[in-house]
């Protein structure tokens, strides 16, 4: 019995340790997390599938114009062979009489090889053009989705720290709370003050605390969102190695501002570009199919017949054939239905050429507005700053005069309402420097 308890023992034992062993230790910086997504985030993974497809899908039309082999066996048993009815004179027969003949053998069997080749089809030739200017599309859409990562890992990144910070200052606040209301209730009961003045701090403390929950479902929130943009499973545990206030620091950076649009780089005006080729394209595919096509064949084969199965007899004889041969197909006459497609396909390129036009002005003004918001958060942070500064003063002053008797417990809780909305907006401010820079960076396509 001790025996097999030991052994029980030990497998617990050995399974608890290579669970250890197993559960993976996660630690980033704001650049680690951005490269590790760029690897492993689940949209990242399948925009490379998509263009790997492309590539494929490249091969595959390059390989429609090569010669292709085909091979084809076949073998017939005729249980019924069918009759044929020859006039009754060929065998001396009385005329208007007829004599059954059959024709051909009761088994039959053949193997033919064909090689074919396209020589010329207009349309294959702008398939060429359209599977290159595909791929470019499919490589384009992976470099927006990388974009798109990159700034969801940072709003993510500052997400969990802001919810981290938001803690760390909720926690501080019902510590001095909880303390201003103990000494203020000790001065209650000695009838030094008024049952409001405990009143009043005890709704304070009741809203820190509410705050103080809320923002630890909120981090585990921000957390989990966090782990999805990594593509990591979003029950496990990532340290994050940088601060808030670090990253705003370093994304506070007034001349970047000035940096000017390169059209070239702008991921949206180059998928633009990508989407008014394939029109284009698509143009000159419908044009194309009133041109002739022409395409070369030949082949190879051999059969055999015989009343029973011997076709693997070393006796059997094998009848061989081969034709070489051009087909051309000459479109004539389409009752206007090439030239109805070909107006459609025309009118495709006319609103892809607009669209193009409007996605330049659009991004114009997605710049203009980025570097607005950008400017306007890095004033919101700067103002913050100074902003939280004078709230901790006043909010330190009230606390004396309070103690002293100088002023009311509603003029307290009012100046430390002041100070809690001031801490939030404080770091929010910080979150919002970085996430519009980041927005700035996508725009420019200028990650750095």
């Amino acid at each position: 019995m001790i025996r097999i308890i030991l052994y029980t023992s030990f497998l617990l034992l050995s399974s608890l340790s290579l669970a250890q062993e197993d559960k993976k230790e996660y630690s980033f910086t704001l650049e680690e997390a951005i490269t590790y997504a760029l690897d492993s985030n689940y949209t990242a993974i399948n925009a490379r599938r998509d263009v790997a497809k492309a590539i494929k899908k490249k091969w595959e039309t390059t390989a429609s114009g090569l010669p292709q082999i085909s091979a084809e066996i076949k073998y017939q048993n005729n249980l019924k062979q069918p009759i044929t009815l020859l006039p009754g004179e060929i065998t001396g027969g009385l005329p208007g009489t007829f004599v059954p003949v059959t024709f051909g053998t009761k088994q039959n069997g053949s193997a033919t090889a064909t090689l074919n080749q396209l020589i010329f089809d207009g349309s294959y030739l702008v398939g060429l053009q359209a599977a290159k200017v595909f791929l470019d599309f499919s490589k384009n859409s992976e470099e927006k989705t990388n974009l798109e990562v990159r700034k969801g890992v940072i709003n993510a990144y500052g997400s969990v720290l802001l919810s981290e910070e938001l803690i760390s200052i909720f926690k501080k606040n019902k510590t001095t709370l909880e303390k201003n209301l103990y000494e203020t209730r000790k001065i209650y009961e000695n009838g030094f003050t008024e049952e409001e003045s405990v009143e009043q701090l005890e709704i304070t403390l009741l809203d820190i605390e509410s705050q103080l929950s809320n923002a630890k479902r909120t981090k585990t929130i921000a957390n989990q969102m966090f782990n999805l943009a990594l593509g990591i499973d979003v029950s496990e545990n990532v340290t994050l190695k940088d601060d808030l206030a670090s990253l705003a620091y370093k994304n506070t950076t007034l001349s970047f501002l000035k940096a000017s649009l390169n059209f070239e780089n702008n991921i949206d005006y180059k998928i633009a570009s990508n989407l008014t080729q394939q029109r284009s394209l698509e143009l000159k595919l419908e044009k194309s199919k009133a041109l002739p096509t022409l395409s070369a064949f030949v082949n190879y084969g051999t059969s055999a017949n015989s009343e029973s199965f011997t076709f693997f007899d070393s006796e059997q004889i094998w009848y061989q054939s081969s034709l070489l041969g051009l087909s051309m197909n000459i479109p004539i006459f389409s009752s206007g239905m090439r030239g109805a497609k070909t107006q459609q396909a025309r009118i495709a390129l006319e609103q892809a050429e607009t669209d193009f036009k409007y996605t330049q002005q659009n991004i114009l003004l997605e710049l203009n507005s980025a570097k607005s918001n950008y400017q306007f958060a890095i004033e919101n942070y700067e103002n913050a700053k100074k902003n939280l500064s004078l709230s901790e003063r006043i909010e330190g002053k009230n606390q004396v005069k309070f103690k002293e008797g100088l002023s009311t417990s509603f003029d307290l809780r009012q100046a430390q309402t002041q100070l809690y909305s001031a801490q939030q907006q404080y770091f929010q401010s910080m979150l919002e420097v970085i996430t519009s820079k980041a927005n700035l960076e996508t725009i420019l396509n200028s990650p750095k």
